[in-house]
């Protein structure tokens, strides 16, 4: 029922489009916030992006909450961090429910649910005569169910659907046809539109088209040079999908948003990630630029302030007119500081790392790896005792142990050492005190244990 008065509005209101931008939200999947020439990659080339970027309000300081793909996306899709929408890990552990059991699907289905206990972004966009269109990654049941008027995800329990996109993976990596058709659909409509372009790249399989890996395989080892040409593949991609807003007349009154799910340091010797990337709570797991171009709106200017993903959804919200959701918000919506050019009020920023597979679905705390907390150039890990269970599936992922053998508060100073090698936390023990505080305040565990500030 909720579902079809949302379409009942948007077949009324074919009047919003015309003052209404359009949005873009471009989601990288796996890629450091190194890995582009406009953060200065010295060989990456992402010309696409690297043009956008010179049209955006740049965020150098971007962060996600959560470097693991669906509690990342959840978060974006309700402005929520994970340890309040509850799905902290991509799936149900299959250490307790196995695999392929009636248990395991239960669970399954259990986590898929938890989306409906929060008014996502296209719900909201919907309330404004918004069509919607979701392509790519995507793991919460079919598009419909994220709110989504068009798209392409099937989805667990559908016949023919998966966990995390199905029928959505083939978005860029063999064309941007059902873009391009949903765009043609809402401009003959004369509806505002949102766009979730959020494709399996550079994502593994790391399988770039030849002449793109050809560029790099002479100055790195195979496996470096497919993740890079896949970096390149992927700005293709934006490019083409933004050339075609150009080509229809729609660019100036687009806000496109950019950002990617999580971070990913491509490892020499396999095809897998190195430590400290995706699911880790480090820099090259938590740390993304972010980009908002809008031409009618925002002049393009670097900015040093810290903000995350938890933002862009009242950001979008604010753009729209829509209303923001009956449950408070983290985020902060952007907008006003972008026009305005003014400072964002904010002291620190957190984040929390759980286990890839979910211990129990109604306790995050078991899962629990990591909190932190960043405040101007300092930055705090606390590392918990939740249990990272890896299937066998996922056996060849590093070990995110290695980098729970400090037991102790980590304290880093990001701006002289940005790759977080020196635990400053045993100089400044004021610091780590008053930083624990405020991690506290924001979320509070009770059962999660972690060795004493001091100890």
């Amino acid at each position: 029922m909720k579902k079809l008065i949302l379409y009942y509005l948007i077949l009324a209101s074919s009047a919003y489009a015309a003052d209404k931008p359009n949005v873009l939200f471009i989601l990288s999947d796996d890629q450091s916030w190194t890995d582009y020439s406009f953060m200065g990659h010295s060989d990456i080339e992402t010309p696409h992006l690297d043009k956008l970027a010179s049209e955006s309000v740049v965020f150098s300081r971007g962060y996600v909450p959560t470097a693991l793909c669906r509690p990342s996306l959840m978060s974006m899709i309700t402005g929520h961090y994970a340890s309040t929408h509850g799905i902290t890990g991509n799936d149900p552990s299959r250490k307790y429910w196995p695999d392929r059991t009636d248990e395991h699907h239960a669970k399954r289905l259990e986590l898929i649910g938890y989306l409906e206990n929060f008014e996502t972004l296209p719900e909201l966009l919907a309330e404004q005569g918004y069509l919607s269109h979701q392509s790519g990654k995507w793991w919460e049941g079919s598009y419909q169910h994220g709110g989504f008027t068009h798209g392409m995800t099937r989805g667990y329990v559908e016949v023919g659907g998966r966990g995390a996109g199905d029928a959505g993976w083939a978005i860029g990596r063999e064309g941007l046809e059902p873009c391009k058709e949903f765009i043609d659909m809402a401009i003959e409509e004369e509806k505002p539109f949102y766009m979730w372009y959020a494709p399996l790249l550079p994502h593994t399989p790391h399988d770039p088209p030849e002449r793109l890996l050809k560029k790099y395989q002479d100055k790195h080892p195979l496996h470096i040079a497919k993740y890079y040409a896949m970096c390149e593949f992927f700005d293709e991609t934006c490019g083409e999908l933004i050339a075609y807003f150009e080509e229809k007349g729609i660019r100036d009154n687009t806000l496109i948003v950019y950002i990617s799910d999580n971070g990913w340091i491509q490892g020499v010797d396999s095809k897998s990630f190195a430590a400290r990337s995706k699911q880790s709570p480090f820099e090259g797991g938590v740390r993304q630029p972010m980009l908002f171009s809008w031409p009618d709106k925002l002049k393009p200017q670097e900015r040093e302030e810290l903000v995350m993903s938890l933002d862009i959804f009242p950001t979008i919200l604010a753009a729209a007119g829509a209303r923001q959701p009956d449950k408070e918000l983290p985020g902060l919506n952007l907008l006003p500081y972008m026009t305005g050019n003014q400072e964002i009020p904010r002291e620190a920023i957190f984040g929390e790392a759980f286990s890839h597979e979910i211990a129990d679905l109604s306790d995050p705390e078991k899962s629990l790896l990591y909190r932190w907390c960043i405040e101007g150039k300092w930055k705090l890990l606390l590392t918990y005792d939740g249990e990272d269970f890896r299937h066998p599936r996922s056996s060849h992922w590093p070990p995110l142990l290695h980098s729970r053998t400090e037991k102790r508060p980590q304290l880093f100073d990001l701006e002289k050492d940005p790759h977080e090698l020196k635990n400053l936390a045993a100089e400044h023990p004021e610091l780590v005190a008053r930083m624990v505080e405020k991690i506290d305040a924001w979320y509070p565990v009770t059962r999660a244990k972690t060795i004493k500030v001091f100890e």
